[in-house]
């Protein structure tokens, strides 16, 4: 029998494990988008039920770009969790996100053109909103689990979702400052997107780890310097994700939860079976289960 458990963490870069899980065990999961990144690792945490995932895998062995996105959520959505806290590495594009500050971003650009970020289609389509793409209450848990662990964070902000895997070009760097973003990184915001169709909440704790390339004083990003940074900050954002634990409600108030309330623009009729078995965790709140479906005579 597959575990259950409240809050997701995903690891992004750096963050492969999560030590201080109490009962910890692993679990292989498989969606109908394929497998996840890694094998799930369920335990408790402040006693919450909480599952971690490496998003890139152990060893990081998955390119940006290749990540199963959609298997990573869904697999959080077969588990039960209703919750996403993300961890991930950052540039920065502002003098004032120094290289081991965090970021609790509110926005999101994008900038991939080579990924599936929805679970729809093709033979139904659903238009959910993005307006604002991190649920207002994960983002208050995360940044109120900085200020308690003492840990330097601005709330709010803009990352920027590039392609990669190569970092930026000094004129796509300034470029992005000109826009007023904050943040540059490459994998959150297919799972903000992901999760808001799921309708489980998703906040994200951005390490920044350099300035990019636009910034004068510094060299320009190298992966040995990305990873120096990351090293440093891991204990630190370790002890972020355990107070954001603790902060974060069992029942939050957020729009994230009902997402999909008038989403659905397809004619229930013309979604296929198979569409809606795939896809029951989504749309049997919404339309008449498969499984009913099947028992008809």
């Amino acid at each position: 029998m597959v575990s259950r458990a409240e809050i997701g963490i995903i690891g992004g870069s750096g963050l492969y494990h999560m030590p201080g899980l109490m009962n910890a065990r692993e679990e292989q999961i498989s969606t109908p988008f394929g497998d996840p990144s890694d094998w799930l690792t369920f335990g408790e945490l402040r006693g919450r039920k909480v599952a971690f995932l490496a998003r890139h895998g152990r060893g990081h062995g998955i390119l940006p770009s290749d990540i199963n996105y959609r298997a990573n959520i869904y697999a959080m959505k077969q588990v039960g969790v209703t919750a996403i806290l993300s961890i991930s590495a950052v540039g920065s594009l502002k003098e004032e996100h120094a290289p081991g500050n965090f970021v609790v971003p509110d926005q999101f650009i994008d900038r991939t053109y080579a990924r599936r970020s929805t679970f729809f289609g093709p033979d139904i389509v659903a238009h959910v909103s993005m307006a604002d793409p991190v649920c207002p209450e994960v983002g208050n848990a995360l940044m109120a689990a900085c200020k308690g662990q003492e840990v330097a964070a601005t709330r709010g902000g803009t990352y920027v979702c590039m392609e990669g895997p190569q970092f930026s070009t000094r004129a796509e760097s300034h470029l992005y400052r000109s826009w007023g973003a904050d943040v540059i990184g490459m994998t959150n915001l297919q799972e903000a997107k992901l999760a808001r169709e799921a309708e489980i909440c998703y906040g994200t704790l951005a390490m920044v780890t350099d300035y990019d390339c636009w910034h004068a004083g510094h060299d320009s990003v190298t992966t040995e310097q990305v990873v120096a940074v990351l090293n440093q900050n891991n204990a630190r954002a370790l002890r972020v994700l355990d107070a954001a634990v603790a902060e974060l409600s069992a029942q939050r108030h957020c729009r994230c939860q009902q997402a999909l309330k008038d989403a659905i623009l397809t004619r229930p009729s013309l979604i296929s079976l198979a569409t809606r078995q795939k896809l029951r965790l989504l749309l049997d709140r919404y339309l008449q289960p498969a499984t009913k479906i099947l028992e008809r005579p």
